[in-house]
């Protein structure tokens, strides 16, 4: 029997930068100084030039100890608090709705457009209230919601946005902008409402070796007060402004993302000519259409593939027979959030958001990773044929 294909194998990618991160974790252990930094600092340096390397303005860039704080963080630092609302998509991971509600405000859902499996901004729009303090997108998978379509009706109404980049850090989205410094700006998922918001799990396309996060802010005030709210609240040591949080990023993780950073743009690339691969795989063999739907990149995008989802009919008999030919596949995310038990206080009930639901029901994740060969993939989509065809 051929060898396990994983859903994700992060080996082959360190082998190629193992010296360098040998490197830089000996760079700090002789420093000593594993908190926050000369380390971090210089890292939030290198996020902030990274982002610039478009055509945006500067940006704030603050590190934190995961993606979910920097989520949590970003409606502190915007004063979300009981009563408001925030509007976001129903399909995402577990985090994007929970931060809403630990701070006592509500989660109002919109469900998504089929085609990208990002909420559908139309709907959004329709969501909004006198109560809706903060708009919420979630750019999926690794593809960037055009946030620019609903950005004049944000500010029109006084409500600030909050990208959930956590899956999208590199990828990007080629628009006419007001805010951009030329026509046909590039502007990098997280840079284009007030705050955006990264996770550097370890999974990420941009991963570290434990827990890490980011949010960049356009408003360096903003910037300034998420520097306070992740330790604590405080301007300065054991002076306390406001209550925050306990969210700093190690400087161990910040010297092994600093030297994945260098390398982002080759292996998005490589992500980039995985999807093109499956896509001449599943159509070579017939399987697109009938069987199974594959991802669309929407117009202006470069989408980086942090997850390659396809939508698969008979899905779950699909994942198994992969899997007993030794392919790991996965389902994100198998129930929308808005039919979680901990948010039954909504009063959503099934068929509340039906492409949501849909795609709980049909999508599938396949391998995708830097270093996946050329002839797993091949294997893959053998197996996908012999499936539906036998």
């Amino acid at each position: 029997m051929a060898d396990k294909l994983p859903i994700l194998d992060l080996k082959r990618s360190y082998a190629a930068i193992r010296d360098e991160i040998n490197e830089a974790l000996e760079r700090v252990f002789e420093s000593q100084s594993f908190i926050l930094g000369p380390e971090v600092r210089a890292f939030e340096e290198d996020v902030e030039s990274y982002l610039e390397s478009g055509t945006v303005a500067d940006r704030t860039a603050v590190g934190c100890a995961s993606g979910t704080d920097a989520l949590l963080l970003a409606l502190m630092a915007l004063d979300v608090g009981p009563g408001d609302e925030v509007v976001t998509t129903p399909y995402s991971f577990f985090a994007t709705a929970s931060c809403i509600t630990r701070l006592g405000a509500v989660p109002v859902f919109a469900d998504i457009d089929p085609a990208t499996c990002n909420i559908d901004l139309k709907e959004a729009a329709a969501k909004f209230t006198a109560k809706t303090k903060v708009f919420l997108p979630v750019h999926l998978f690794g593809q960037t919601v055009p946030v620019e379509e609903i950005a004049a009706f944000c500010r029109e109404r006084g409500v600030a946005v909050v990208e959930d980049a956590a899956q999208a850090f590199g990828a990007w989205r080629r628009i006419e902008d007001e805010n951009a410094k030329a026509a046909n700006a590039v502007l990098r998922a997280g840079v284009m409402g007030d705050i955006g918001c990264y996770s550097f799990f370890p999974t990420k396309n941009l991963g570290a070796c434990g827990d890490a996060g980011m949010a960049v802010a356009a408003d360096p005030r903003v910037g300034e007060r998420l520097r306070k709210l992740r330790v604590h609240g405080a301007g300065t040591t054991y002076l306390h402004e406001e209550v925050g949080l306990n969210s700093r990023l190690d400087a161990i993780q910040a010297a092994i993302l600093r030297v994945k950073l260098r390398r982002l743009e080759a292996w998005n690339a490589e992500r980039r000519v995985l999807a093109d691969r499956y896509r001449l795989l599943f159509g070579a063999r017939g399987l697109v259409g009938e069987h199974v739907t594959l991802p669309a990149e929407l117009a202006g995008n470069c989408h980086i593939y942090h997850q390659y989802v396809i939508r698969a009919k008979r899905r779950d008999a699909l994942m198994e027979f992969l899997e007993q030919r030794g392919i790991s596949a996965r389902v994100y995310y198998p129930l929308p959030l808005h039919l979680q038990k901990c948010f039954a206080f909504r009063g959503y009930k099934e068929g509340a958001f039906p492409e949501s639901e849909r795609l709980a029901r049909e999508s599938l994740a396949l391998p995708v990773f830097n270093g996946l060969l050329a002839e797993e993939q091949e294997r893959l989509a053998d197996a996908a044929a012999e499936f539906y065809t036998r």
